[in-house]
């Protein structure tokens, strides 16, 4: 293969095997593109994302595997292990995040520009198989008896995790059994949720437009529709009744201080004095102008000039002295 490529090169006439490659002659890099930024210790990579993020400029959600043109840059030493970081830019907006490795503990760290979303557990605790640690790894070399001891633990998790296994693999082979009917069956789950979230999406699209509002919504729950039940049954005081209510926290306050407090018959008998019926005050209708004629209270002289005349009224003078009922 190696010769075959080389034997594919062109190589021009004036070329001088003593420059050495086709790459020095031409005065170009092998990676062309992607080393333009050589000289400044800069690489241009194809970047695999090793988790799942959540970017800070566009807030959205970039899984593990999604693959960049990242910046590969060399910013230290592990011991004689080189560290390397690496910038990108998000698919979705203009912000930048940068990504750089830990070799000590085997994993990638995001420096600025993003987040991670934490799903990580300790490996322990689903009884996963963990790599031994350098401590345990240099007492399994230097100690016989803690090399003895440590394989026969070994042995006995073995030995406990047989039947767990063989049931996993009974159940796994009664399930997919028939790859067709397991995969139709998951298939039609599969639809029947994207439907279900769907519906619910657009449900609240709905809402959303008919409120003119630009929020995310929470999925609903029993404790908010017993809220909205409740909301529903509870009704606001009018303007009139608050007014009533003051009126009748003046009437019953005492004019001065008191020790004893007020009963509840004096606020009833309060509220009913503030009805119209109990406090004599009753509409009746204006009277009409041939009433006025009949009455005497109208003449010539009262519709003259617009005005309204009224006569004189007569005093009558009695003499209350005597004791007589026969004077006037």
């Amino acid at each position: 293969m190696g010769e075959r490529k080389g034997q594919n090169h062109y190589y021009p006439p004036d070329y001088d095997p003593k420059v050495g490659s086709l790459n020095k002659w031409h005065g170009t890099h092998a990676l062309r593109e992607r080393a333009r930024k050589i000289h400044l210790g800069i690489i241009i990579i194809r970047f695999e994302m090793p988790y799942n993020i959540w970017c800070d400029g566009c807030k959205n959600h970039i899984g593990m595997g999604v693959r960049y043109n990242a910046e590969k840059t060399k910013v230290g030493m592990y011991y004689s292990t080189p560290v390397y970081q690496f910038r990108m830019k998000c698919h979705l907006c203009d912000n930048h995040f940068e990504i750089k490795t830990d070799p000590a503990n085997l994993d990638y760290v995001i420096v600025t520009g993003a987040r991670r979303q934490e799903n990580r557990w300790d490996p322990t605790q689903n009884e996963q198989i963990v790599p031994e640690t350098k401590e345990v790894q240099k007492k399994l070399f230097d100690d016989p008896m803690y090399k003895l001891e440590h394989g026969a633990k070994d042995i006995k998790t073995a030995e406990d995790a047989k039947p767990v296994l063989g049931k996993l693999y009974e159940r796994n082979s009664s399930v997919w059994e028939d790859n067709f009917a397991a995969n139709s069956r998951l298939r039609a789950e599969f639809r029947a949720a994207k439907k279900q979230i769907k519906q619910q999406a657009d449900k609240d699209n709905a809402l959303l437009a008919k409120s003119s509002l630009d929020i995310s919504l929470v999925p609903e729950s029993e404790s908010d529709r017993r809220m909205a039940a409740l909301m529903r049954l509870y009704s606001a005081k009018s303007v009139a009744e608050k007014d009533r209510e003051r009126r009748v926290a003046i009437l019953t306050r005492p004019a001065l201080p008191s020790t004893s407090t007020g009963d509840i018959a004096k606020v009833k008998i309060a509220s009913a004095k503030l009805e119209p019926k109990s406090l004599g005050i009753v509409k009746r209708p204006a009277p009409s102008s041939a009433a006025l004629t009949l009455a005497g209270v109208g003449d010539k002289n009262a519709s003259t000039n617009g005005k309204s005349l009224s006569k004189k009224p007569k005093l009558m003078l009695c003499d209350y002295s005597s004791g007589s009922s026969d004077s006037d």
